[in-house]
This record gives structure tokens, C-alpha cells and sequence, in this order.
């Protein structure tokens, strides 16, 4: 079956058919004076008036015609200009897309992707608002990454939950123009009108940008006509925020144990000297607390593995929940975990230290299994003198508080010159 025309093919047809037809009546016309006048030279004069006629008649045909040639012809012309501008000002969308995509492709974050877009949008879309919300790394809801020119009357959510939104529901876009009675999201709570786009690569979705026109009149066949815009958009923007969510996974996998979602040990490391160099520029203290499950083994071969590792996850959980934001927590192999705190003295080291082995002891009641730890503890400058060494000698200490009985906390002991050297021992419950 053939291909319907489309409309604006319909209407050129229809002009050049009329163009011809009307081209053909003005020969016509033309013919007609041509053969009156030539009779008028072969009969008698009393011919002559309705030959003139006939001639007069024909000629008013043809200016007729020509009138009609005219308007058809400017008709035409108008439709041209106006595909030479519609085409003109795709061209220019195009360079623009083009030149957004490249910017994307050096984009490393998401406030880089979405300032790239704010000012694509400014240009191909002015007037109107618009908000980009990414998916969060658990995938359960979509945060607001930037929100611009938003109409006064809407307010940019900034968490949005998928089950809420029909585009994310159907993967297709979707009006909400309460003013034109449509189907409305559930988040949508405004009456200014806006069309959703979903962001999709690789079969998935990765955000939604959400484009708001201020006027309510009119707001639905603006939107449908900004649709296959916003759209370009939203596609150009989709592979950006695929490739970054790509790069973030990549740059977790490398530094982040996949078990416990804790730091490797290559990244304790490098935190381990950046964090003791600093230390020595502002004379700090940098404190390492080094754990190690007791009888994790018997835990295994009792329980099984699987036990063995949500109790893993357990502790991870327990000892990021009781330590600051900027102190690091790392596996370091194994069921062997270590703390880094920056800027910690060796007694108040001494102090979390206990609350971690109190925060993992309480686990037993849950997991309904002994589960205990033992902790070594060492300071810079106060036990050891460089990131180099803190490291053995926090392990020395576990290893005492693992020969003194477990479930305990051994602190290592002071470097000469400072207070008079102890061992430090917090006996605690035996399980």
C-alpha cells in the first residue's frame, strides 16, 4: 500500500494542479483574442462588434486568470519562505544538538550534563522552564539535579518516586495540562501545564525532564509542538547520564569492596598518607582502629557463608552508622576491617573504639549467633611516626587483645619521648 501524504505534500499538489489548470485557462483566454482579432480581418464590418466582443470578453478572461496566477503564485512563494525558515531553523537545532552532544561527552559529572542542557534548552526552547531529575544509585526514586526558568505557579519536586509518574510508568512522554483536562501524574500538583520525557539508553531509564510553559492558554498544542524538540533533548541528555552512571560504577567497583560496600584497601591507603601528611602540617592526631571478628570461622562452618556474609554487612553497616562522615572505613581482608579518623586523639580513639565493639556485640541478639570483635588501636605521632608504621602496629595490638582473650580493646603503646609508655587494655564480657 502506498503512503498516504502527508498534509503539507497534500497541499503543494493541490497548488501545482491549480497552478496548471489555471496556466492552461489563461492559453485558453489568449487563444480566443488571438482568433477574434484574426476573424476581424477576413468578415465585413458589420462582424466586427461581436467579434470585439468576444476579443473584450477573452481578455477579461485572461486578466482574471492572471489575478488568480498571482495569488497562487504568491501563496507559493509565502510557503516556501516559510520552509526555508522551518528549515533554517532546524539546521540551526541540529548545530546546536550537535554541539550539546559534544560538550556531554566531556561532562564527568551531573551537575556538568545538566548545566550543559540548561543552556541548550535557554536556546532552542526560550521561554520556557524546565527540571532534569536523575534515578538515585538504589534506583527507588528520582532526585532533582537542576531546575530552571520554572514557571511561578510549579515548584520542581525535588524527590519523585516512579510509581507517581505516568512517563516512567509507560516510557513514553506525557502532557499534564490540567487546564485541558488531561490525565495528570500524581506529583504533578500545579495547573501549569508540562510535558515529561523520559531519558532512555541501553533499555533503561536514567532520568526525566520535565518542560513548563507559564501561559495556560494553549498550553497543549505549544507542548506538542516543543514535543519532538524536548525529545532530541532528552535523547542527547539520556547517553550522557548512561555513560556518567557507567563511569560512577566503574569508579566504585575499583574502590569499594562489592560485599560490605566499604573501601578497599588500595583506596585506606591513599587515605592513610593523605590524611597523616596533613595531620603533620596542622599537628593533628590521625588515629587507625584495626578490627577483627572473633571465631568468624566457627561462624562459617556453624552457620554457613551466606551467615557469615549479611554478618559482614552488619558490622559495615554498624561501624559507618557510629563514626563521622569524614572518617574512612575500609576492609582490609578477609573479616579484618579498619577505621581511619583524621584529626583523633589516641584516648578518644580509645573511646569509639568501645563504642564499635559494644555497636557489633549487640548484633548477636538479631543474628542469633555469638558475634564479638577484638580492636587494636594506634595513633600518629603519639604510637607510631608515619603512615608507613601505624599500620603493624595497630595490627600488633589486635593481636594482643586477641591473645589476651578477645572482645576486647588493646591500645598500642606510646613512642618514648611522650607520656610514659602503657598498654591500654578495656577487658569487656566474654561471650
Amino acid at each position: 500500500m502506498a503512503d498516504v501524504p502527508q498534509p503539507e505534500q497534500r497541499r503543494l499538489r493541490a497548488d501545482d494542479a491549480m497552478l496548471d489548470r489555471t496556466h492552461i485557462g489563461a492559453m485558453i483566454g489568449q487563444a480566443v483574442v488571438l482568433v477574434a482579432v484574426m476573424l476581424m480581418l477576413f468578415f465585413d464590418e458589420e462582424h466586427h462588434d461581436q467579434l470585439a466582443a468576444v476579443a473584450a470578453l477573452g481578455l477579461t478572461c485572461v486578466f482574471v486568470l492572471q489575478m488568480v496566477l498571482r495569488r497562487i503564485a504568491m501563496s507559493i512563494r509565502a510557503r516556501q519562505q516559510q520552509q526555508y525558515r522551518e528549515t533554517r531553523d532546524s539546521r540551526e537545532q541540529i548545530q546546536e544538538l550537535f554541539a550539546m552532544t559534544d560538550m556531554l561527552q566531556a561532562a564527568e559529572t551531573y551537575d556538568d550534563a545538566s548545566a550543559v542542557l540548561m543552556a541548550t534548552a535557554r536556546r532552542l526552547l526560550p521561554g520556557y522552564g524546565a527540571a532534569l531529575l536523575v534515578f538515585n544509585n538504589s534506583r527507588d526514586r528520582l532526585d532533582l539535579a537542576r531546575a530552571w526558568d520554572m514557571p511561578d505557579d510549579y515548584i520542581a519536586p525535588e524527590v519523585l518516586s516512579p510509581s507517581n509518574c505516568w512517563t516512567l510508568k509507560r516510557g513514553k512522554p506525557h502532557i499534564n495540562a490540567p487546564g485541558d483536562a488531561t490525565l495528570c501524574c500524581a506529583h504533578h500538583a500545579s495547573q501549569v501545564a508540562s510535558v515529561e520525557l523520559p531519558m532512555m539508553a541501553c533499555g533503561q531509564v536514567h532520568g526525566l525532564l520535565i518542560i513548563a510553559h507559564p501561559e495556560a492558554e494553549g498550553a497543549f498544542d505549544r507542548l506538542m509542538d516543543i514535543r519532538r524538540l524536548g525529545r532530541a533533548l532528552a535523547d542527547s541528555m539520556s547517553l550522557a547520564l548512561s555513560n556518567i552512571a557507567l563511569r560512577e560504577k566503574l569508579r566504585t567497583q575499583s574502590l569499594r569492596d562489592p560485599l560490605t560496600g566499604l573501601y578497599n584497601r588500595r583506596y585506606m591507603e591513599d587515605a592513610l598518607e593523605r590524611f597523616v601528611s596533613l595531620g603533620s602540617r596542622t599537628g593533628g592526631s590521625t588515629a587507625v582502629v584495626m578490627l577483627d571478628l572473633d571465631n568468624f570461622k566457627k561462624l562459617n562452618d556453624e552457620h554457613g557463608h551466606a551467615k557469615g556474609d549479611a554478618v559482614l554487612r552488619d558490622v559495615a553497616a554498624q561501624i559507618v552508622g557510629a563514626l563521622r562522615p569524614t572518617d574512612v572505613v575500609c576492609r582490609y581482608g578477609g573479616e579484618e576491617l579498619v577505621a581511619i579518623l583524621p584529626d583523633c586523639s589516641l584516648e578518644d580513639a580509645m573511646e569509639k573504639a568501645e563504642a564499635l565493639r559494644d555497636r557489633i556485640e549487640s548484633l548477636s541478639a538479631s543474628h542469633e549467633c555469638a558475634i564479638s570483635a577484638s580492636l587494636g588501636v594506634a595513633t600518629v605521632p603519639e604510637t607510631a611516626t608515619s603512615a608507613t608504621d601505624v599500620l603493624p602496629i595497630a595490627d600488633a595490638a589486635l593481636y594482643a587483645a586477641k591473645k589476651a582473650g578477645k572482645n576486647r580493646i588493646v591500645a598500642s603503646e606510646k613512642r618514648a619521648g611522650r607520656d610514659a609508655p602503657r598498654l591500654t587494655t578495656i577487658k569487656s564480657r566474654q561471650l
